[in-house]
């Protein structure tokens, strides 16, 4: 994964009539969470236990209610999506709450944006060990006909832990370029709802937006697929959200990718 990208031949075919998509498309560019795997889970209550004891210690300091993280609503309009430091900065921001940024190295005892966000990760990351990682099955079929099909396929995801989780699942032979977390903030990359680790991606591959499928089931994955200016954006609904999917721009919305097929 990584590098320069696979090299596209004239036999590079999309077969769209099996897998859903414009005839136009010829890489496919997919987020991790929520849509490969189902991390989704475990990202949520790794952030609910995190956020929650952040909160109840916050207001008991500041003699206000305590106000539990929505694993639901909290979840999909400020953290789904983002880097670690910007979902803790809007949903701290949402709840008024204004704390230093810190750095990447920053503990996960330190109160600071990157601590709370480091906290989170050691929180996943045993959760990932305990419970381990599945893939959805209709996904992993809709790679299997991608590859049948000679489409290039590439993971974007804002987490750091994504190569870990391509090789837990056994999906890493099945991708050809990875831009995850560690190599945007490495690049100087903004994270989602911007477009830039998606073109990141599509340049690696070698091919313009416009001949790049998005597939992500968060509302700033589906966003920064439509400002970037994607051929087509794929919205995968796991939250119940399809409504606010196409409103962010995707140009059709699943509940699983079995359903393009």
């Amino acid at each position: 994964m990584g590098g320069r990208g696979p090299r596209l031949g004239p036999e590079t075919t999309n077969g769209d009539d099996v897998l859903g998509l414009p005839d136009t498309v010829r890489v496919l560019l997919f987020d991790l969470d929520g849509v490969l795997t189902e991390t989704a889970e475990l990202h949520v209550r790794a952030w609910k236990e995190t956020f929650d004891a952040f909160l109840r210690d916050h207001a008991e300091r500041v003699h206000e209610e305590y106000v539990p993280f929505d694993p639901v609503a909290d979840y999909a309009r400020y953290v789904d999506g983002k880097r670690r430091v910007d979902g803790v900065r809007d949903f701290l921001g949402s709840r008024d709450i204004t704390l230093p940024t810190g750095t990447p190295t920053d503990g996960p005892e330190r109160e600071t944006l990157n601590g709370i966000g480091n906290r989170k990760n050691e929180r996943v990351l045993q959760l990932m060990r305990d419970e381990g990682v599945k893939v959805f099955p209709g996904s992993r079929r809709y790679l299997e006909e991608a590859r049948a099909r000679s489409l290039p396929c590439a993971v974007v995801s804002s987490s750091a832990n994504a190569a870990l989780v391509l090789d837990v699942t056994g999906l890493e032979s099945q991708i050809d370029v990875l831009v995850d977390g560690s190599l945007a903030h490495a690049l100087g990359l903004p994270g989602k709802p911007a477009p830039d680790t998606y073109l990141e991606a599509a340049r690696r591959m070698g091919v313009p937006p416009a001949e790049a499928a998005v597939f992500e089931d968060a509302l700033a994955g589906v966003a920064a697929g439509h400002a970037g200016h994607f051929g087509y954006v794929v919205g995968v609904d796991r939250l119940g959200q399809g409504e606010a999917l196409r409103e962010q721009g995707a140009d059709v919305v699943v509940t699983d990718l079995e359903e393009l097929l």
